[in-house]
């Protein structure tokens, strides 16, 4: 079976394992294309977390489960998302201007503000994760990781980019997700909801609620700010969304 070259360019983007080259699947709209499927890898790593999440927690504590579970989707990603929050606050935080913001955030140095949001984002996840029940906390991995990465997508429709597309490390074109593949984003994301939704509906709607709250909130302050979005900014607005999940679903089951 063949499978669609822009899911393998989503598996690509997203992730460190070897796919083949998708040559029929490179137009300057590559990108717009392949995160139609970007739940779907995202429920993918949810999936492999969970496992080690449940594998885990059945020899050690909660909070050496929940450490190893959050490791298992930054080796996955090759901390993607985390370094996009960090030159996200970076530049949020040291620049005074546009053009001072673009700069920092282009730059591969991680500075004080960077730090500080690594590390509370990624305590915060594993605080959040470490007092769910094991079979809550597995439910809750795919549930946010599936239901993060279709927030780009969003993100990019609703805001023009503000970065140098010359610099770009991939390449760019204005490009909206089209309406039927944010339809199968969402379709898949409600997949993935369903094994925390039989845990505890509350609980997936707070999580829902308080992650699309703190992404939309970066999103705001990425467009006062620098104008619109970047590929870091899209980063950030994943990883908060992670952070709000796992908060909402934590403060509901105990």
């Amino acid at each position: 079976m063949r499978l669609d070259p822009h899911l393998l360019n989503a598996i690509r983007f997203l992730t460190v394992l070897p796919v083949p080259a998708t040559v029929d699947a490179q137009g300057p709209d590559w990108l717009a294309r392949a995160m139609k499927y970007f739940p779907v890898v995202g429920a993918g790593i949810g999936a492999a977390s969970a496992i080690v999440f449940l594998v885990v927690g059945e020899f050690w504590s909660p909070l050496i489960s929940a450490l190893l579970a959050i490791t298992t989707s930054i080796a996955l990603t090759s901390a993607l998302h985390e370094d996009g929050l960090a030159d996200t606050a970076d530049s949020f935080g040291g620049g005074w201007t546009i053009e001072k913001r673009l700069a920092i955030m282009k730059d591969s140095r991680i500075g004080t503000y960077g730090a500080l949001a690594l590390c509370l984002g990624t305590a915060l996840r594993i605080a959040a994760l470490a007092i769910l029940p094991l079979w809550a906390g597995a439910a809750a991995l795919i549930a946010v990781h599936a239901a993060a990465r279709a927030m780009p997508a969003f993100v990019m429709n609703r805001l023009p980019y503000s970065g140098d597309t010359s610099a770009m490390k991939v390449t760019y074109a204005e490009a909206p997700v089209r309406f039927e593949e944010s339809l199968f984003a969402l379709g898949v994301v409600v997949l993935a909801a369903i094994p925390l939704a039989l845990v505890s509906v509350a609980s997936l709607f707070a999580g829902l609620l308080l992650g699309a709250a703190l992404a939309a909130l970066l999103a705001l302050w990425s467009r006062r700010l620098i104008g619109g979005y970047t590929g870091d900014v899209l980063g950030a607005v994943e990883q908060l969304f992670e952070i709000g999940f796992l908060l909402g679903v934590a403060a509901l089951i105990k």
